[in-house]
């Protein structure tokens, strides 16, 4: 008669707690926990999201979900974004205009149509080459723009 087989937990699992998500038991650190809210459905015309006008020559106004953020960044020729970085992957895209960007030791020069990617904790500074929309996502959303606290983005009052 065949010997049964035992089942042996790896060792790092058997000292992770496990919590229930939906009707299944995972453990812990293996599913993101909910950030306190249900996920929803949202229609948002962009001309229905107040502009932020946070210098002269620099407005944005963006919509947030639950794990992503998209902005509409509006410059005018000569707007400097200064060197920063942060640790929200970002993707650039340009509607209408042209940046210049410093990043990773080289100056890149992104038009409308195109699209930049950057990683997360990456050093970044941007010039408006001229007039630009861009539309910015980031993952996960900016707490700095949603609390306002962004300030190497915003005038001296």
């Amino acid at each position: 008669m065949p010997k049964a087989k035992t089942r042996i937990k790896p060792r790092s699992a058997s000292r992770r707690p496990s919590r229930k998500v939906g009707n299944q038991v995972a453990l812990a650190g293996t599913v993101r926990p909910e950030r306190g809210r249900k996920p929803e459905l949202k229609y948002i015309p962009w001309n229905t999201v107040p502009i932020e006008d946070l210098n002269p020559l620099l407005q944005r106004h963006f919509v947030v979900g639950q794990d992503i953020m998209v902005a509409r960044v509006l410059m005018k020729k000569g707007c400097i974004v200064p060197l920063h970085s942060h640790h929200n992957e970002q993707v650039t895209y340009i509607l209408e205009g042209a940046l210049k960007f410093w990043i990773d030791g080289k100056e890149i020069v992104v038009r409308a149509g195109e699209v930049l990617t950057i990683p997360r904790n990456m050093p970044h500074k941007a010039e408006a080459l001229e007039d630009t929309i861009d539309l910015d996502v980031f993952n996960p959303p900016r707490a700095d723009w949603i609390e306002k606290t962004d300030k190497y983005l915003r005038a001296a009052k």
